[in-house]
């Protein structure tokens, strides 16, 4: 998909990409060969890092959203679920104390896409209430497999 677009994306133009706070727990935590791999693995294996530089020789931007708990349909099925009470730890530790919503995501979306973010491209935009803060800082510990 980053390819497809990236091959027709017009001069100005911008992406975001919907990806997972789960993504990001790991980050840190790996050898530098592996943050090395994980930045520049192909696009074609969905990698924003490695799709910006593709989409800016066109002019473009691309950036991708890691969204936290979220009240939606799936977030919603997840809080009622087996890891609930890992999610409802999540949001109660984070620094907003609250479940996202999917405004806050679209808010995230507009920002990236549009002129303020013009010299962004290439990230990813972590939207969790400050769950992540929370377990890189000790605050919440997630469970071990």
């Amino acid at each position: 998909m980053l390819d497809e677009f990236g091959a027709v994306i017009a001069q100005g133009g911008a992406g975001v990409v919907i990806a997972s706070m789960a993504g990001t727990m790991a980050a840190g935590q790996l050898p530098p060969e592996g943050e090395g791999a994980l930045a520049l693995t192909p696009a074609d294996q969905l990698r924003v890092q490695a799709a910006s530089l593709t989409w800016g020789k066109r002019g473009a931007r691309v950036n991708s959203i890691s969204p936290g708990v979220i009240s939606t349909p799936m977030g919603q099925a997840e809080l009622s679920g087996e890891s609930g009470a890992m999610m409802q730890g999540m949001i109660d530790v984070s620094v907003t104390g609250r479940i996202g919503t999917p405004s806050d995501i679209a808010e995230a979306a507009a920002f990236l896409l549009g002129p303020s973010a013009s010299f962004i491209t290439g990230t990813d935009l972590l939207v969790d209430g400050g769950v992540i803060a929370a377990v890189r800082s000790g605050a919440m510990q997630l469970p071990t497999a």
